[in-house]
């Protein structure tokens, strides 16, 4: 199992601001549900390798 395995797994995200100064990443796939608490700085890195990420992928669809 790795990041190119597909699989039939239903999830919802949500990003946002916690009360405490953190930006929380909040995985729900019906049971499990995932929280994940990162600084600000730790988020903004997270977010250049998603964009990174996207920028590859998009270039590898061409």
């Amino acid at each position: 199992m790795g990041i190119n395995t597909e699989r039939e797994i239903e999830a919802n995200l949500q990003i946002g601001p916690t009360d405490k100064g953190f930006v929380r990443i909040f995985i729900d796939a019906g049971e499990l549900e995932i929280p994940m608490d990162f600084d600000p700085d730790e988020a903004e890195e997270i977010a250049e390798e998603i964009r990174a990420a996207a920028a590859t992928a998009r270039n590898m669809s061409k």
